[in-house]
């Protein structure tokens, strides 16, 4: 049988022929539930500070998304569910340097290929860390820490976790500053390790910068010696760079960014990209972001953040190799 052209219009805006067309209607029909956002994560940190605002300002283009802080293992154990998980865009990780890096170049029994077993989505943003330290120890600067460390003081540092880059970022500050006594204390995330440095059980803490971190330093419950990025921070201009500080080298930052299950359909992936660069462009949420001392990634695509995420393997790899870490 065969129609005419308006026969066909007709049948189509009907949905007359919508059973022979079945991956069109898996796709008109995403997302048919709730998505997941599996946070690598315990909340209190960088990526909480990225991810819940993210769920809330993406109601209107994806529905609902249930946030699910999945902590532990430098990120290891959440981003490895997230990527066992069905591939059909209902489960997305928040990831990016810590969850490609970790399982590339840390592990010896990876959880995840993260190049082959997860596929990204957009960045969402870029974020330095800091080196702080509680109150109570004498040092105003990093100068006067390492100087503090080669007196003979015992030092330890918090970090988010074995394998994070936090952890990556205290191992190099450590080989360039000569402090190799200085000990390292793992946490499942930022937030504890927050709390302990504000009550005096660690001295010192490598984090990801957070608004949470700034008003800290502002109101005296921890001091930030620098940050890691290659500038000054717009929201806190007085704190120096690592360099500027006196440690050349220290330089490093991470990506945060949506990732999902591979094999999800293309179709699904640049959706959310989109409707997450939609986001972005919210000058609410960009300021949000901007405010916690992160930059904004707003034209990504999935090509430019698998790119990213490809150079900050490039990055690291020398830093894990002159260090001889791993983390099983």
């Amino acid at each position: 049988m065969s129609y005419s052209r308006r026969q066909i219009v007709s049948m189509l805006a009907g949905g007359a022929v919508a059973p022979a067309c079945p991956s069109l209607s898996r796709a008109q029909a995403y997302p048919s539930r709730p998505i997941r956002l599996v946070v690598p994560f315990p909340p209190g940190g960088a990526f909480d500070t990225v991810g819940r605002p993210w769920a809330e300002a993406i109601k209107p283009h994806l529905g609902t998304v249930v946030v699910e802080n999945m902590g532990g293992a430098g990120s290891s154990l959440g981003a490895a569910a997230a990527a066992r998980a069905e591939p059909d865009g209902h489960t997305i990780l928040l990831g990016g340097t810590q969850t490609h890096v970790n399982e590339a170049l840390l592990k010896s029994r990876p959880l995840y290929d993260p190049v082959k077993d997860l596929d990204p989505i957009a960045g969402i943003a870029a974020y330095p860390l800091c080196i702080a330290v509680n109150p109570g120890v004498p040092a105003q600067n990093l100068t006067e820490l390492i100087a503090h460390g080669k007196a003979g003081a015992t030092l330890s540092y918090g970090h988010a976790g074995v394998g994070s880059i936090q952890h990556l970022t205290g191992e190099l500050f450590k080989s360039l500053a000569g402090t190799p006594g200085m000990v390292q204390v793992p946490y499942r995330g930022t937030g504890p390790a927050i709390t302990d440095l504000v009550s005096g059980h660690i001295q010192i803490a490598v984090l990801g910068l957070t608004g949470q971190i700034i008003e800290f330093h502002r109101s005296g419950k921890m001091r930030v010696l620098a940050v890691t990025g290659p500038n000054r921070l717009a929201a806190a201009s007085e704190l120096p760079t690592a360099v500027e500080a006196g440690v050349p080298g220290l330089v490093a930052t991470g990506l945060i960014g949506l990732l999902a299950p591979a094999r999800t359909p293309r179709s699904i992936v640049d959706q959310v990209a989109q409707a997450t660069r939609n986001v972005l462009a919210d000058p609410n949420y960009r300021r949000l972001l901007v405010g916690a001392g992160m930059e904004p990634s707003s034209a990504s695509t999935p090509e430019s953040f698998r790119k990213a995420l490809a150079d900050d393997i490039t990055l690291w790899t020398p830093v894990v190799r002159s260090l001889a870490l791993k983390v099983d």
